[in-house]
């Protein structure tokens, strides 16, 4: 029997382009449903597609503090993420929910 080797998926590894970063993170908010960390993940990966050396001196955050905010187990607060998000050259909008009710 023939032993395949795998390497785990890093998709950073696979953002080269605006484009490319900013549908990753549309997908990943559609995904997310309730789950932060969800999104959190997403922004780490396209920080990481970017350059985390370089958005730390952006964001004057710590390297080694980023990646551990921005991982999957990570819970940074939201004035992190809103750094990450500047840093990044993300806008966010907002829009009503499909079907959402104002009461």
């Amino acid at each position: 029997m023939t032993q395949v080797k795998t390497r785990p998926w890093d998709s950073a590894a696979h953002l080269r382009t605006e484009e490319e970063m900013v549908a990753y993170l549309e997908a990943a908010l559609e995904e997310a449903g309730d789950d932060p960390k969800f999104i959190t993940h997403a922004l780490g990966v396209i920080a990481r597609a970017r350059g985390m050396s370089q958005l730390a001196r952006d964001t004057g955050v710590k390297r080694e503090s980023l990646y551990r905010a921005l991982s999957a187990e990570g819970n940074p607060e939201f004035a992190t993420i809103w750094k990450v998000v500047r840093a990044l050259g993300i806008r966010l909008h907002a829009e009503a929910a499909a079907g959402a009710e104002w009461k």
